[in-house]
């Protein structure tokens, strides 16, 4: 197993993930288990098939059908610490193939497109977060729009009201124009044990295309402005989108069954 810190240049920044290599699949609940143990937003799994790897990723209350920093992870593994040669890797997964190319120190993930439309919120969401936005959309996720980066950064949630709202796995990405980049966001998992994310590669598949749009621009950077943070390059391809980062490995180590 290995530990990674994703979106970032930096150790003990980023997001970190957990990437475990197999031979074969071991039971869904074992798998579910190690997440627990590692208590980590993510941890991934992956099997080496030859011309394609299959790769699953689970937080330590379920499994999930995408996840970026994982995927990334998992990528800067196979590149830097067992020694890949090529410059891509394609994965088997829940949300289909996805692709992976590594380009110097920067790992782009080509995933699909999420663009949110316009929808209603549950008031408990908007009583959690405290502030009205200028704007709400979903698609996987809720996504509320602000005007500015100062509110984004202001925004104090209330964890324990938003824990009560029946969507419970639904992510709520708060999203604002930033003053030195593209545009920031936050992303809150109510029902998850990492309740603020430190960055998230697939709220990014919805934030892409939106802010694409309203800034009228295909290549834009993004900042996730959690407590550790993380600088995303960021590419609008129409039905997919290029999401790219580093990575850091924490450590290395086995695990014992």
């Amino acid at each position: 197993m290995y530990q990674v810190d994703a979106f970032t240049h930096d150790l003990f920044k980023g997001n970190p993930a957990a990437v475990c290599m197999l031979e074969n699949w071991l039971p869904d609940e074992i798998m579910l288990k190690i997440a627990a143990e590692n208590n980590l937003a993510e941890t991934a799994f992956c099997i080496d098939r030859g011309s394609h790897f299959e790769l699953k990723w689970f937080t330590p209350e379920l499994e999930i059908d995408l996840c970026g920093h994982a995927t990334l992870a998992t990528s800067h593994v196979l590149f830097d610490e067992l020694g890949r040669v090529s410059d891509m890797v394609i994965y088997e997964t829940k949300s289909g193939r996805l692709e992976v190319q590594k380009e110097g120190d920067l790992y782009t993930l080509n995933f699909p497109s999420r663009k949110p439309v316009p929808h209603n919120i549950p008031d408990v969401i908007l009583k959690g977060i405290g502030k009205v936005p200028n704007e709400v959309l979903k698609s996987r996720d809720y996504v509320l729009v602000y005007k500015d980066e100062n509110e984004i950064r202001d925004i104090v949630p209330d964890q324990k009201l938003l824990a009560t709202i029946n969507d419970a796995f639904a992510g709520i990405i708060v999203t604002a124009p930033g003053n030195n980049v593209d545009f920031v966001s936050r992303f809150f998992t109510p029902g998850a044990s990492v309740f603020e994310d430190p960055v998230t590669g697939s709220a990014h598949c919805s934030l892409i295309p939106y802010w694409s749009e309203v800034l009228g621009k295909q290549e834009m950077v993004a900042h996730q402005l959690s407590p550790r943070g993380g600088e995303l390059v960021c590419k609008n391809k129409g039905e997919r989108v290029h999401i790219s980062g580093s990575a850091r490995t924490f450590f290395s180590g086995k695990i014992y069954l």
